[in-house]
């Protein structure tokens, strides 16, 4: 009798589970709640090809620059600007939404899982749209008509376009992926070259190598607020890095969150409001208030108009704005203001993360140079090493230059110039926007396939890229993505495989954590434990990795 009932407590808990995916599917998923736009008219502007990688539609256009960025200008109110930025980037909409569900793929390989995951994400941004501007729901409507219907499965164009726009934040509430670990600084006064504003960011945000193929340098003339550009990507009308006409800059760092219950404000959305409509430091803190994020964010913000940077530290309860004495400010992955000094999420994050080390390790650099001009700031944002020059080996998230970026960007304000890095990472040039000339520029010059940056400004492409190091560095992450796929099936390594996986990143931790964990999985441990062993011999990305390892390595003595 006592079997029966747990058999029917079972089976009731079952039924009532099935229940909810069924009210989740009907009322989150299977319906749509774009917002209501009264003129469409917009939607019957063709798009016009002119050139092999150049479009225009209105007065709005997109082209591939010589150095592999894509530049676009969109202009008008919000359904406008949508449905112009959707239009002309047709192509690199389906490329990217591809490559972001091939990267989830991998994350989850189990297609029973990702069918779970569909209705849990439906669940966790059931209220995403209320807490979206209206405005932004707009514009990413009119962007939403140019998805590729080959993705209808998961929801409509708009419901993923929506989703995607929360994608960045939960990437950031799962760092133990290591899809997010930024580093950004500031100088100005004494500690910049000419004086003025000088900002500098690595976007470390990595989901694929596909995902950060086609980077779009976006120049946006919206009908309210000020004119703006940004680095983004196709399907992204949010900021992460951009600087409008009147030399406010916005750059974001993820800090550690507890597990957020639902979805808020996208912080790229609330970046984007604040980069359209202030230009001062109390402006940009003013909107960062009342907008709530659901995950933990560092926002510096440089203020042409105040003459120094700040950093808006924002969690989904608390907030402050962090200001120096001094006249730079550094920021990584961790908060430093009062209201934060004893969360015990920031000290964990500190005492567990690379973030401390990384913050550190800029401030270093930052001492090398009495003062700061733009090569600097590149050559600073392109280092390999870690404190005192130590060999990190490559591509260590304990370095500045982690060998993953999907760019790097200089600001300086009072120019109204922009540094852009190009592929791979932020090894290759830099090329230089002037906002003041790129917002006149003319669909005849475009159409005329004219070259939009400064080519007199450009920075060089790191030496680095050209060397037998960097070569090496290719073949490590070949090999890594082969390694992957040997422990996954249990097969056997080739004879010298191993040999020739160490010699290709011998200084690197993560080269012997692989090779534990490809050992510990056909249950060698006695080589396992070798390799757990020389990984922690090595500069370990924070106490939370080391922790890690050891636990694995006195797992293996056991077994």
């Amino acid at each position: 009798m006592a079997v029966n009932r747990k058999i029917l407590k079972r089976v009731f808990f079952a039924l009532i589970i099935l229940i909810l995916v069924f009210i989740i599917y009907f009322r989150i998923v299977a319906i749509d709640h774009p917002p209501g736009v009264t003129d469409l008219s917009p939607l019957e502007i063709k798009r016009e090809k002119v050139g092999p990688n150049a479009y225009i539609i209105g007065n709005n256009w997109l082209r591939k620059s010589e150095c592999g960025l894509w530049e676009m200008y969109v202009e008008g109110d919000p359904f406008q600007r949508g449905v112009a930025f959707g239009k002309l980037t047709e192509e690199l909409l389906l490329y990217q939404e591809t490559a972001f569900y091939e990267q989830i793929q991998e994350l989850v390989p189990s297609q029973a899982y990702l069918k779970f995951l569909k209705y849990f994400l439906a669940w966790f941004n059931r209220n995403l749209d209320k807490n979206i501007p209206d405005e932004y729901k707009v514009e990413i409507y009119g962007t939403s008509f140019s998805c590729s219907p080959r993705y209808d499965f998961i929801g409509s164009g708009y419901q993923r376009q929506l989703n995607y726009h929360a994608a960045h934040d939960i990437g950031h509430a799962l760092q133990g992926l290591n899809m997010v670990g930024c580093t950004s600084f500031s100088c100005w006064e004494g500690k910049s070259e000419d004086s003025t504003l000088l900002v500098g960011r690595n976007f470390d945000f990595y989901a694929g190598k596909k995902f950060a193929e086609n980077k779009i340098v976006c120049f946006y003339n919206p009908s309210d607020g000020y004119k703006f550009m940004m680095i983004s990507w196709a399907d992204m009308i949010g900021v992460v890095s951009g600087m409008n006409e009147k030399g406010l800059t916005v750059t974001i760092n993820a800090s550690k969150s507890a597990i957020p219950f639902q979805a808020s404000t996208p912080v790229t959305l609330l970046v984007r409001e604040i980069l359209q409509y202030a230009y001062t430091l109390d402006q940009a803190y003013e909107i960062a208030r009342k907008r709530k994020l659901f995950v933990s964010e560092s926002i510096l913000v440089g203020s042409l108009s105040d003459g120094k940077s700040a950093i808006i530290e924002k969690s989904p309860h608390q907030y402050d704005i962090f200001c120096t004495k001094t006249s730079h400010i550094v920021c990584a992955n961790h908060f430093q203001g009062k209201v934060f000094a004893n969360d015990k999420t920031n000290i964990k994050n500190i005492r567990e993360s690379d973030s401390q080390y990384r913050f550190n390790r800029l401030n270093e650099l930052l001492q090398q140079d009495s003062a700061i001009d733009v090569a600097d700031a590149v050559s600073i944002l392109r280092n390999r090493q870690g404190m005192d020059n130590a060999n990190l080996g490559m591509g260590n998230p304990l370095a500045i230059n982690q060998l993953i970026a999907h760019h790097t960007v200089i600001f300086k304000p009072a120019r109204q110039l922009v540094w852009v890095s190009t592929s791979p990472y932020q090894l290759g040039k830099f090329v230089a926007y002037d906002l003041n000339k790129v917002f006149s520029i003319t669909k005849e010059q475009i159409i005329s396939n004219h070259e939009i940056y400064a080519g007199e400004l450009t920075i060089p492409a790191d030496t680095f890229l050209y060397s037998k190091a960097y070569e090496s560095y290719t073949e490590y992450l070949e090999m890594t993505e082969q390694l992957k796929e040997y422990t996954k099936h249990k097969t056997p390594l080739p004879v010298s495989f191993e040999r020739d996986y160490i010699q290709s990143n011998p200084q690197l931790y993560l080269t012997y954590y692989h090779l534990g964990e490809y050992y510990r999985g056909i249950k060698d441990y006695k080589k396992a434990y070798k390799n757990y062993k020389t990984a922690l011999s090595k500069e370990i990305a924070g106490m939370g990795q080391r922790d890690n390892i050891v636990k694995l390595s006195r797992k293996t003595l056991k077994d």
